[in-house]
């Protein structure tokens, strides 16, 4: 009883957002999408990570030992999702990426904040920032046939996650009222993003949920055994595995109807992975969570 109660309370307020934004969608309120999604993604966010890496009291060290250890358990992910997209004969530039790349940001860092703290929090801002850079660049190759590094460059939570790396490892600080302000910024993008994730859901159309429901079901296997095999491959602390399990078992990404719209590949079933795996996930979350706890 106390372990789901534990749980409880660690899922309850991302859901509790999330559908705060769905209906005020279906209420018929305006919500600017773009913009707010823009001011999360290029301020809020960025600040999140700086000032989260920055403070964290986890060691440079096992930071570096999550990082290897995230690419290597997308690596596996990839393998995984490409034999069931080949086996059961779907397209691999409409499926393969959904089924690869989750939730790290909208859902993974909420979660690990609440579940470990500010600890989990350090540790979550590695494994998003890692999905991040795979899914500009590895990402975009596999719905467009092209990658962009340089786009990985232009990313602000690229480049503020390497700013704090730096500043955790030379033991810099920011001077007390600047990292006030960036804490603050940083506060909105939670927040913002569990709103925007249920706007976004409200507004997609959907068709084909039985496929959705076990490619799903599917993608959650892979991510938790790839996650798993690896954090015990490398030895990672409870915590670092946790994350690592956790971030890399999210649903599929918002971002990914939109490449798909963007780069002419079949959006419509990734919106239905999107929804439904969005609604799986408030039961396979917290069944996650009670196995990592």
């Amino acid at each position: 009883m106390d372990l789901a109660l534990t749980v409880l309370n660690i899922t309850a307020p991302v859901f509790i957002l999330g559908a705060v934004g769905f209906t005020w969608v279906k209420l018929g309120f305006d919500y600017p999408i773009a913009f707010i999604t823009r001011m999360a993604m290029t301020l809020a966010v960025p600040c999140l990570i700086f000032v989260a890496l920055m403070q964290t009291e986890v060691a440079p060290e096992a930071l570096a030992a999550l990082s290897l250890a995230t690419f290597s358990a997308y690596g596996l992910v990839m393998i995984g999702a490409f034999v069931l997209v080949k086996v059961t004969g779907l397209n691999v530039q409409t499926y393969l990426a959904p089924l690869i790349f989750g939730n790290t940001g909208n859902l993974g860092l909420p979660l690990a904040l609440f579940a470990f703290g500010e600890i989990g929090l350090g540790y979550a801002v590695v494994v998003f920032a890692v999905m991040a850079i795979l899914s500009f660049t590895i990402g975009i190759w596999m719905v467009a046939g092209e990658g962009s590094l340089k786009r990985v460059g232009q990313e602000p939570l690229v480049a503020t996650t390497l700013l704090g790396a730096l500043f955790l490892w030379q033991g810099w600080e920011t001077p007390e009222f600047l990292t006030n302000a960036l804490d603050l910024i940083g506060q909105m993008a939670i927040p913002m993003m569990l709103i925007t994730l249920g706007v976004a859901v409200a507004r997609l159309e959907t068709k084909a949920i039985a496929q959705a429901v076990w490619l799903s079901l599917a993608k959650v296997v892979i991510c938790v055994a790839a996650a798993w095999a690896v954090a015990n491959w490398f030895g990672l602390d409870p915590v670092a595995a946790a994350i690592l399990i956790l971030q890399i078992a999210t649903p599929v990404a918002v971002t990914s109807y939109l490449l798909a719209e963007k780069y002419g590949a079949d959006a419509q079933p990734v919106a239905g992975l999107v929804v439904t795996s969005t609604l799986l996930s408030v039961i396979f979350l917290p069944l996650i969570l009670a196995f990592v706890i």
